[in-house]
């Protein structure tokens, strides 16, 4: 054990997992007010369920003994993390309980992350039973066919990390084109929310989307440079890496803007970020700062077009995950095949850098197979819940404001703003004094 990269990896995890209520943050200040506390409490449910099955049983689907063609790990193996606590177990230079951590946040943030594309119109109960059934039949899978790699004592891990030999640093495949194929397919099951094209859906607090994307970028620094694993090198070009791409990404987001529109935009500015960072974190430990710049700009450029496709093709992905985590995912994995450099930590050189076309090939197949596997299974799995105990919310509780009909609060308590703390009537009996009724209170 190396207490270093244990420390890092710790401090990583931690990192990651604030990623999650600063998803809750952005997701939030993008959504009409009326709706902003289911947005943000369906990235805590996402948090809390997940978390509860990565102990159970995801953590052995992704990273347990492989049970056939690289496609899934035994889901018993360590059932409950059996036998992963002792001092002497081992995962590289780390303590098999310090991985095990830094794994489970990326499965939570993978399941929240999807949640903007259903934004207004879920069930929340519809969605906890959605998170559980989701993580479990695609991402536990994807996970494992990307991060878990064999090794020389007998460990055989997933076929697009060992077999194909993709690259994925930290999770373009895993979790940017797999939450964005899947938020694309709860989109069309759900269909378009009331007034889609009519109405004004604009963000209602921009200032608390700038703060959670910048909680999103400070986070984003454990989940690439900390999936080296390890304190060194690797770590080091990764961050670098992924603040060059983020700010590139910004500035071609906001070019684009101006050109578009005239006028470059906070929420341009914020999404701009969350494209750069999507892009890079399949490619930063295989390309150099330059090459980082370029995918990021194009990163940029590539999602703020993107973004306009539902309104042309007809689906509602209300948040845009689709136009985000989708397409710049894709860009992402697919430009390592070309900008890959063989001085970078992962010593593969792609098109542009004398390496033939053959990385290029791995990287589209790695990419096109956790598209279409996600795809499939959650428009299965969407429509499933859809039929049986309903996913959308009835038209009527749509319009009058889903925080108040799923969850009897709302964000903005108006008629108190001069000094009342009630928020609903689930909340007003929580602050009633004692023998008061909730009415009285």
């Amino acid at each position: 054990m190396d207490t270093g990269d244990t420390a890092w990896i710790l401090t990583s995890a931690s990192f990651v997992l604030l990623m999650t209520p600063g998803l809750a943050l952005f997701y939030g200040g993008m959504v009409r007010a009326k709706s902003v506390l289911n947005m943000m409490m369906m990235s805590f449910g996402a948090l809390a369920l997940v978390g509860v099955l990565w102990v159970l049983y995801g953590y052995s689907m992704a990273f347990g003994q492989d049970i056939g063609l690289g496609l899934l790990g035994n889901p018993f193996e360590y059932f409950g993390l059996s036998g992963l606590m002792g001092e002497g177990n081992l995962s590289g230079t780390l303590p098999g309980m310090a991985f095990v951590g830094f794994q489970a946040v990326f499965a939570i943030i993978t399941v929240a992350l999807i949640s903007g594309a259903i934004a207004d119109r879920a069930k929340f109960g519809s969605w906890m039973v959605f998170a559980g059934i989701w993580a479990t039949v695609v991402y536990f899978p994807a996970a494992h066919w990307v991060f878990a790699f064999s090794t020389d004592d007998g460990y055989v891990g997933g076929w697009i990390a060992n077999n194909l030999a993709a690259i994925d640093y930290a999770g373009g495949t895993a979790v940017h084109i797999n939450a964005g194929a899947a938020g694309l397919a709860l989109a069309l099951v759900l269909g378009k929310r009331v007034g889609f094209k009519r109405d004004p859906m604009r963000p209602h607090n921009l200032p608390l989307v700038m703060l959670g994307a910048g909680l999103l970028w400070f986070g984003w620094f454990g989940f690439n440079a900390g999936s080296a694993v390890a304190a060194g090198n690797s770590a080091a070009v990764a961050w670098v890496n992924t603040l060059a791409a983020t700010c590139a990404a910004i500035l071609g987001w906001l070019l684009t803007e101006k050109l578009r529109d005239g006028h470059a935009t906070s929420l341009g500015a914020a999404s701009g970020a969350v494209a750069g960072l999507v892009a890079i974190t399949p490619a930063c430990g295989a390309l150099n700062p330059v090459g980082s710049i370029v995918v990021g700009v194009i990163a940029g450029v590539l999602c703020a077009l993107a973004v306009g496709l539902k309104y042309k093709f007809g689906y509602d992905d209300s948040l845009d995950v689709v136009g985000v985590h989708l397409v710049g995912g894709l860009w992402g994995t697919i430009a390592v095949g070309f900008f890959a450099t063989a001085d970078a930590p992962n010593g593969v050189a792609g098109l542009f850098f004398g390496g033939g076309a053959g990385q290029l090939g791995r990287q589209v197949v790695g990419a096109a197979a956790v598209l279409v596997f996600s795809f499939v299974l959650t428009y299965v799995i969407g429509t499933l819940i859809q039929k049986t105990i309903g996913f959308r919310i009835d038209p009527e509780d749509e319009v009058t404001g889903i925080d108040q009909v799923e969850h009897a609060e709302t964000g903005y308590d108006w008629g108190t703003l001069g000094g009342g703390r009630s928020a609903g009537p689930v909340a007003q009996a929580r602050h009633a004094a004692p023998g008061t009724s909730e009415v009285s209170a």
